[in-house]
């Protein structure tokens, strides 16, 4: 509830309530009051995100002081809320929600029942009587942007109609202009507006997939596939068609994959990459389309989530003018993001530095970036080669793959020059199994390897609406070796109409294994992984579990979250 807008006898009505029903002192309640205050919040704000009373028992109260119903927003149906009598403007200002229609009266759900005035308005643009019922904050503004959603995607569902149909020969440009309003066929529209909806939900990749029955979109937000409103079923070709059109592709095959990209402009100087791979299925080609994110601002060491002797082994590494930096962790673990985050650190006028990348994802002026092109000969290995003829101070490849390009790699480590790449293992010790198996002498590489580090990506809290929990389990504890009186940071995710499910962005999770001299001799020795990991945990290394622990003790993730990424 907005408290500012409810008057002081309201006020003091709902906190004598609160105090009647020996839920908190009336003595308590002005303290709280005072606080929330200093905190520029509101007294729901204060007494919800600090754990002091529940939000269902406020709206509850809420209700009893001015004698109308509590609903339960979860028992509503979703499908008879009436979208054509939703006022966008009106609902996001003050949010209040119109969710069913009764025995002709239209019922309202709010968090604040003082707002007689909207209750008036909404009375009077529907023609409909009102009544009013009160429920939990966060439920109805998770509901708002839910009832929105489905509204605009709706109007552009209506909007395409039934029968569209798309030309089959789409002029191939590769730019989809934002900035200015000349794309008008619904198809187009109906695209411009999933690919503007993703960009905007911070989405990695769009999924367009075609089944027997049915057409199906997904997007990929902090690493999970969450569906968005899909279009009929027989818009799949044209879909497709447009896509491929964008992206250059031949919009006549639709029997073998294909590979391509275009670039999205909101305006002339904001420009978004995007790559397009397509896959014949069994119901037709299914194209996923990444979406790059290549603003170099977010390119600072700070911002990937090292602690600070983490950061400062990465930082200690990345000054030696020679020596061997591999990243390890699966598809989708940040490898990439690190590598371009050392890159643009250690970019400068007076350093040579060349990348070999498959394909390049973030153009860094002033550093040397090559495609691999298997087909025309350009190979890790051949691209590596060449490189060392021209003068190299940094090195980056994209990824370890055989055998010929780790030879040649730490062979570079080991002759004047700063090499950086990514491989495949389960942690930062196993990125020594991996060379060896791969036929690099151990010999090599413990006179080449400066650092291994081992990452995960999870999802990072959202600051708006995360609570404390209210008892947390005794396997919580147990986990994060906590006793109950010393949880300050512990935080569980709640959900609001920002974030909609507790999360919003993400954060990495590092094993930094720096080597020592220790190490060293003990690689040339030909220790194993688990000799290796030891002797790093001895040294101080955290695993990726233990970094993760770090991160919830910090109020930053969740255990769920920890469990969910590496595993119990």
């Amino acid at each position: 509830m907005d408290m500012a807008t409810i008057a002081d006898q309201r006020l003091h009505g709902i906190a004598q309530l609160i105090a009647d029903k020996r839920l908190i002192s009336k003595s308590k309640i002005l303290e709280y009051q005072h606080l929330a205050l200093t905190n520029q919040q509101t007294l729901l704000e204060y007494l919800t995100t600090h754990d002091v009373i529940e939000i269902s028992a406020f709206a509850q109260i809420v209700a009893e002081y001015f004698d109308l119903p509590f609903m339960d927003l979860d028992c509503i149906d979703f499908n008879a809320i009436p979208l054509h009598l939703i006022n966008e403007p009106l609902i996001r200002s003050h949010a209040v929600l119109p969710i069913f229609i009764r025995t002709e009266y239209l019922f309202l759900a709010t968090d604040d029942p003082s707002k007689q005035s909207v209750f008036k308005e909404i009375q009077f643009q529907t023609g409909l009587p009102t009544k009013v019922v009160v429920v939990e904050t966060n439920k109805l503004h998770k509901l708002i942007d839910r009832v929105l959603n489905k509204k605009e995607n709706q109007y552009l569902l209506d909007y395409l109609g039934h029968s569209i149909e798309l030309e089959n020969s789409l002029p191939a440009n590769s730019n989809l202009d934002f900035s200015t309003h000349d794309c008008e066929a619904p198809v187009v529209k109906f695209i411009n507006q999933i690919f503007l909806a993703a960009i905007k939900k911070g989405a990695s990749d769009i999924h367009f997939e075609p089944y027997e029955q049915t057409y199906r979109i997904r997007y990929r937000q902090d690493g999970l596939l969450i569906e968005v409103t899909a279009p009929p079923i027989h818009l799949a070709n044209q879909i497709s068609t447009r896509i491929k059109a964008l992206a250059n592709l031949d919009i006549s095959e639709r029997r073998m994959p294909q590979d391509g990209q275009f670039q999205i402009n909101f305006t002339p100087h904001d420009p978004v990459d995007c790559r397009v791979s397509t896959c014949p299925t069994l119901y037709g080609e299914k194209l996923v389309v990444r979406i790059l994110n290549t603003d170099l601002t977010r390119l600072k060491i700070d911002s990937l989530g090292l602690n600070p002797l983490q950061k400062e082994c990465f930082l200690s590494a990345l000054r030696k003018p020679q020596g061997l930096i591999l990243v390890t962790g699966p598809t989708g673990s940040g490898k990439t993001l690190s590598l371009y985050t050392a890159l643009h650190f250690l970019n400068s006028k007076e350093k040579n530095i060349s990348t070999i990348e498959d394909p390049v994802e973030i153009k860094i002026p002033g550093i040397n970036q090559v495609n691999i092109n298997p087909k025309s000969g350009l190979t890790f290995s051949t691209i590596l080669r060449a490189f060392l003829r021209q003068d190299p101070d940094i090195i980056m490849v994209g990824e370890i793959r055989d055998v010929e390009t780790a030879e040649i790699a730490t062979k570079a480590a080991q002759t004047g020059h700063l090499v950086l790449s990514t491989l495949h293992a389960n942690n930062a010790a196993e990125i020594l199994t991996r060379l060896i198996n791969l036929g690099v002498p151990a010999f090599n590489i413990a006179h080449s390897a400066l650092l291994f580090i081992a990452q995960r990506l999870v999802r990072r809290l959202c600051n708006r609406c995360k609570t404390r929990p209210t008892n947390p389990t005794q396997q919580d504890l147990s986990q994060l070796s906590l006793h109950s009186e010393e949880i300050v940071n512990l935080y569980q995710a709640n959900g609001c109409e920002y974030c909609m499910n507790g999360y919003w962005g993400r954060l990495g999770l590092f094993e930094v294994m720096p080597i020592s001299p220790k190490l060293r001799q003990q690689i040339a020795a030909g220790a194993n992984s688990f000799e290796i990991q030891k002797q790093a945990q001895i040294e101080g290394m955290l695993s990726i579990y233990q970094s993760g622990l770090e991160k919830v003790k910090q109020g930053l993730t969740t255990i769920e979250e920890i469990n969910r990424v590496i595993g119990d």
